[in-house]
């Protein structure tokens, strides 16, 4: 199977957890072993937030903001990519075609943001939509998708399938912003609603969530 996983910053990188690098980047060369084809997108997380806040407060634009973001992303990205070693790309992909050639020959593909106004969520829908990918896989600090911020309500409740076509009205954001989080961002919403690939939400803290989610049993939000 090809799969686009997005691995949230709130998993791995806030706070910082070497641990459940490592325990990833074994999954992702098991993974491989059994013939899957992977494309990874990690988030900068707090760090990246946190940088942002002071770029603003410094006085930067949203757009040098962004690429503050996208530089601590790669960061993590090239943690990733040293842990794998041979079974990875080697280089940190810049663009959508880099992603693709690493992923024609056989490599796990790992990678940060790209530019400016799009975040890291952009870059796994764009990157599966290049690659034909069968599942975009998102690692989150949820269970799944919720009718409401379940750190806020205690009461919102998990949903369990939701389609494209009312995927839109579960989020408050409509548009992009630097530091912007949420399960799904928008723009990321509309390039998968143009490629309608299967995208399933679990709890990234929980790598047999994100193993089942592979093996196409049911977990977390599947949207399609």
């Amino acid at each position: 199977m090809r799969v686009v996983l997005r691995i949230g910053g709130s998993v791995i990188a806030t706070p910082i957890d070497p641990e459940l690098i490592e325990k990833y980047s074994a999954l992702l060369i098991g993974l491989r072993g059994e013939k899957h084809e992977l494309a990874v997108v990690v988030g900068g997380g707090k760090l990246a937030r946190e940088l942002i806040l002071v770029g603003k407060q410094i006085g930067l634009d949203e757009s040098a903001q962004d690429r503050i973001a996208i530089s601590v992303s790669r960061v993590f990205a090239q943690l990733f990519m040293e842990k794998l070693g041979e079974a990875g790309c080697g280089v940190i992909p810049t663009t959508v075609e880099e992603a693709a050639d690493y992923l024609a020959k056989g490599k796990v593909v790992v990678m940060g943001g790209l530019m400016p106004g799009m975040t890291t969520d952009s870059v796994a829908a764009l990157v599966a939509e290049k690659v034909k990918a069968e599942l975009v896989l998102k690692a989150t600090d949820q269970d799944g998708v919720y009718d409401k911020d379940p750190k806020i309500y205690p009461d919102a409740v998990k949903l369990d399938h939701l389609s494209f076509d009312n995927l839109s009205s579960v989020f408050s954001e409509d548009k992009h912003k630097a530091g912007i989080h949420q399960i799904l961002d928008p723009e990321a919403i509309r390039i998968l609603m143009r490629h309608r690939v299967k995208v399933v939400v679990v709890n990234g803290f929980k790598l047999d969530n994100v193993l089942a989610a592979v093996k196409g049993s049911v977990i977390g939000t599947v949207i399609e």
